[in-house]
Formats: structure tokens, C-alpha cells, sequence
């Protein structure tokens, strides 16, 4: 039976659905283009403070990777990579900063899964460039 809807669409939708919530909280953390606020800071030292990561460094870690993996993910350029590190501020979101908003957690990464077992598909990026390895 033929598929209703492409996956290359599905992944389209995972990829800029999961890219702008991410982009919009890397937002929230600058003024201008990339300047970093002092109440970022604030919630690196406080309310996000993370073992063993000064929170100065962890402000622009995720910072940066909010701005710069949605923007990948939106190209469908190093897909899988940048999915991962999504998946991996998820699950260090969770374990140390809110560990009861799972269900969002969760929902993040019901995105970001499809993503780094499937790539990008066939409407990005790495396919154009042949870096993709999945037929979608």
C-alpha cells in the first residue's frame, strides 16, 4: 500500500518543527545577533547551573548550539550530528535542570529520533550534497 505521505515530508516537518522550538529558546538567551544577555548568565548560574560545566561556558554551549543546530536542521545539512546534540541538551535539560517536564522532553525527542536514524531525507540538504544515507 502506497504511503500517504512521503517521508521526506515527515522528516521535514520533524526537522523544522524541532529546529524552531529550539531557535526560539537560543532567542530568548541574546539581544541582537549573538550578544549574550546578563539574565542568561544569571539562569546559568542559578536555575540551569550544571555539575562540573562553569556556568559561563554552559550559557554559550547552549546558546550557540540553539542558534546554530536549528538552522542545520532547517537545511537538512549534518542532520544527524545536529539532532544528536539536540538529543543530548534534551536529555541534560531533563536529568539536571527540569527532570519533571519529561513529557516535553519526551516529545523532543520523538523529533529528534526519527532524525538521527533516517537523516534528513530526501528534501535537504545532505542528499543534494550525497551525504545522505536513507532512500526517504
Amino acid at each position: 500500500m502506497p504511503r500517504a505521505l512521503p517521508p521526506a515530508l515527515l522528516l521535514l516537518v520533524a526537522r523544522v518543527g524541532i529546529a524552531a522550538t529550539f531557535f526560539l529558546s537560543g532567542r530568548t538567551k541574546v539581544s541582537g545577533l549573538l550578544t549574550i544577555k546578563p539574565s542568561t548568565y544569571a539562569l546559568f548560574s542559578s536555575e540551569y547551573a550544571l555539575p562540573l560545566i562553569p556556568p559561563e561556558l554552559a550559557a554559550h554551549l547552549a546558546t550557540y548550539a540553539e542558534h546554530l543546530c536549528p538552522l542545520l536542521l532547517v537545511l537538512g545539512l549534518f542532520t544527524r550530528s545536529a539532532a544528536f546534540v539536540l538529543l543530548g541538551m534534551t536529555a541534560v535539560i531533563e536529568i539536571f535542570v527540569y527532570p519533571d517536564a519529561w513529557p516535553t522532553h519526551l516529545t523532543w525527542a520523538g523529533l529528534l529520533l526519527p532524525l538521527i536514524a533516517n537523516g534528513a531525507g530526501t528534501w535537504s540538504l545532505d542528499h543534494l550534497l550525497g551525504r545522505s544515507r536513507t532512500t526517504h
